[in-house]
């Protein structure tokens, strides 16, 4: 029996009230596979998908591989200096032409020696001369679309889909002063299995209703109660808040002060700050006047997330000959938010598999979780199986209109919701096909 009722999908509408008003999605959102494999295609196969940032492939011939919903993708910078994402699927026979991360030249099949160029281009396939209406130009890798915005590759897997960049505005407007698309990245952490659902890590990193309690001690300067929020429209591709400070240049460590040099362009105002930005489905992203971080974001199953996190620096931060030994400091000041965030998105999967699992009532302080609502039922509402959006489209419009106008109640405090992920190793995968 299918949980993709008519039933489920009206249930939505109570998720999509007014804050005061709304409850949790139903327990079977986070739990059921089935219910995840309707997402794998109503969410992901629809929307932009984050794989990174140009600088993972800052030469001509760089690549990574990523897998999102079972999909291989590779980031590859061409010698044109552009940057693509391609299928690496060979469209010979479907062997692999190119896993890890490397530099290469072009890509070989190991199979038939098929190769492509770096736009994917199918540039020599042997002994094909005898296959009738074998055009070589027809038979490239896919190529799928790319936006970048503020370094960060986006891809998606519709052929045409709606541009993000306008869709993204307000982050232009809240992270200015940043210069993100400058920023230098380091990898912090990555961990391919963490036992929670891809809901659960978008809605703990958006959550400040905890930070104050959960967090004492490390983030008492940036309290719950100090927060407001983005309006958020049915078209936004994100989700936002801000979290004000007691002083100005918090940080979250023990000293609660910022360990690593300040972000040159900020205002007093963004300098007792922090900024927290959801884009759905892969990427979440935060801001503090020392640096900012991103999570990508890959689910592998209803329970189960591949989590990267990686923190941004003005290049004029690694100028600072003591740099090293701040971030480290820094660092495992985010460490300990960090095991106690697992504890709690841990605890929330397995409690959310019990049959006395609540569809639960939110505080104010909890607006961004029924933001994030509305963009999740929007999209479950129009792809639903059997002509679903018919059911409560209705609802859904309405309530989105309705938290439009409730978006500047406070909000939620801070909550730097990092899993509790092994420190990486220098990459020594280093496969190239060429």
């Amino acid at each position: 029996m299918t949980v993709l009722t008519p039933q489920l999908l009206e249930s939505f509408a109570a998720s999509v009230l007014p804050t005061s008003q709304a409850s949790t999605l139903p327990a079977t959102c986070y739990t059921d596979e089935e219910f995840f494999a309707f997402e794998k295609e109503a969410v992901f196969g629809q929307e932009w998908l984050c794989l990174g940032r140009e600088s993972d492939v800052p030469n001509p011939g760089d690549f990574v591989n990523v897998e999102i919903i079972g999909e291989r993708l590779t980031l590859v910078r061409g010698q044109d200096g552009a940057v693509r994402v391609l299928s690496p699927v060979c469209q010979h026979r479907g062997m692999l032409v190119s896993e890890g991360r490397g530099n290469c030249r072009a890509f070989k099949c190991a199979y038939h020696h098929w190769t492509y160029g770096l736009d994917g281009g199918l540039v020599g396939a042997r002994e094909m001369d005898r296959t009738e209406d074998f055009d070589r130009s027809r038979w490239g890798l896919p190529s799928l679309p790319v936006e970048v915005w503020q370094g960060f590759v986006f891809t998606s897997l519709r052929a045409a889909p709606e541009p993000l960049a306008p869709r993204l505005a307000k982050l232009d407007e809240l992270f200015a002063h940043y210069e993100l698309g400058r920023c230098v990245s380091r990898k912090s952490f990555e961990s391919p299995s963490m036992p929670w659902n891809w809901k659960i890590m978008f809605e703990n990193f958006n959550d400040g209703y905890h930070a104050s309690r959960l967090h004492a001690g490390v983030h008492d300067f940036c309290p719950s109660n100090r927060s407001s929020f983005l309006p958020y429209g049915p078209d936004d591709a994100a989700i936002a808040r801000t979290n004000g400070f007691l002083f100005p240049d918090g940080g979250f460590n023990a000293l609660q002060k910022a360990l690593l040099p300040i972000f040159p362009g900020l205002t007093q105002e963004e300098r007792s700050r922090a900024a927290f930005a959801l884009v759905p489905p892969t990427l979440c992203l935060g801001v503090a006047p020392d640096q900012a971080f991103y999570f990508l974001i890959r689910p592998k199953d209803a329970g189960h997330i591949e989590v990267e996190v990686h923190y941004l620096f003005h290049p004029e931060a690694l100028r600072d000959r003591l740099f090293e030994e701040r971030f480290q400091l820094s660092e495992a000041g985010v460490n300990g938010i960090v095991a106690q965030d697992v504890l709690a998105t841990t605890g929330v999967q397995r409690g959310l598999t019990s049959r006395f699992a609540p569809r639960g009532r939110y505080s104010y302080l909890e607006e961004a979780q029924q933001q994030f609502n509305q963009w999740l039922v929007r999209r479950y509402t129009e792809n639903w199986p059997d002509g679903g959006r018919r059911t409560s489209s209705a609802s859904t419009s309405t309530s989105a209109s309705t938290s439009a106008s409730a978006s500047a109640n406070l909000g939620t405090g801070v909550g730097a919701g990092t899993p509790a992920l092994a420190p990486i190793s220098d990459p020594t995968d280093r496969e190239v096909a060429a």
